[in-house]
């Protein structure tokens, strides 16, 4: 039997694909990067989806724009997607394209990478626990027009934001804001559950300085970390970082479980406190930053 065709269109004029916050006159030396927060679905995307909008919500870094904004407020420079990750993930490679979703993928598609046969290339085949996304094949035009209109303007306007910010400062420091299940974070350690997660490559995305003082920050606020465990970074982490231009990059991953409610994806009464002890995690960085000699 003929594979099921899912051929549709998305009205992108409808859409307004990110929110930037505190962009004009940056105060310090950094950039925030929220690329998994967003929850406006498109009507076109949750009409071929076999999974509810609640179902595919699963795969979003819940309220993480809304835990950093008071650190933006400061005077740091914030971009955030407002599509789901499930739609398009700006956290992967352009090219990481799974030939196996659509029903007209050229022959020279063939990205063998490790997150498309998981299914969690640019554009997620599944969400967690392997619950397929759709029951058809997409059209490959598609695809290409996600990354045109989502995609692309993403990315250009979060390398604009750094290089304003190394116009100003001589640098960069750009922090990619993220969450993470608690599920993941209880198997972390026996005795008590991982809080947060800095993630820098190894130390390879920025000086050591940098990295230890968003970890101690945070470890003040009176939450228990790990250096790239269980993650040490993806895409925007590793792209970005240019150290030989003078950009660097971070990586923070926070439990999901410290300030929501995973299931009715509700905020926990203690929401605004978290919030309010990340942010100032992050506003101390930018204070290391405004002295650290480049």
């Amino acid at each position: 039997m003929d594979a099921k065709i899912l051929d549709f269109k998305v009205d992108y004029d409808k859409l307004k694909i990110f929110d930037e916050f505190n962009v004009k006159e940056p105060k310090f030396p950094m950039v925030l990067s929220s690329p998994h927060a967003g929850r406006l679905f498109p009507q076109e995307f949750l009409a071929n989806s076999v999974l509810t909008e609640h179902e595919l919500r699963i795969s979003e870094d819940c309220f993480v724009t809304e835990l950093v904004r008071p650190a933006s407020d400061e005077g740091i420079p914030l971009l955030s997607l407002n599509l789901p990750r499930t739609f398009v993930d700006v956290n992967r490679d352009k090219i990481e394209l799974d030939d196996t979703m659509f029903f007209n993928a050229p022959k020279t598609t063939d990205i063998n990478s490790r997150r498309c046969r998981v299914g969690l290339g640019v554009l997620h085949r599944v969400v967690y626990q392997n619950k397929n996304i759709y029951d058809g094949l997409l059209n490959y035009d598609e695809a290409k027009e996600r990354l045109k209109n989502v995609y692309d303007p993403y990315h250009k306007r979060l390398k604009q934001l750094v290089d304003k910010c190394v116009r100003k400062f001589g640098f960069c420091l750009l922090l990619d804001c993220h969450s993470m299940p608690s599920i993941i974070c209880n198997i972390m350690n026996e005795t008590k559950p991982l809080d947060f997660c800095v993630c820098n490559l190894f130390d390879e995305s920025c000086p050591h300085e940098m990295s230890q003082t968003l970890f101690d920050g945070m470890e003040k606020g009176g939450f228990r970390g790990e250096f790239n465990r269980p993650y040490a970074g993806a895409f925007i982490t590793f792209n970005y970082c240019q150290p030989r231009k003078n950009i660097y990059t971070l990586q923070i991953e926070v439990n999901r479980g410290l300030y929501m409610d995973e299931q009715s994806y509700q905020k926990k009464p203690n929401f605004q406190d978290i919030s309010r002890h990340i942010s100032q995690a992050v506003i101390e960085l930018g204070h290391f930053l405004l002295d650290f000699k480049n």
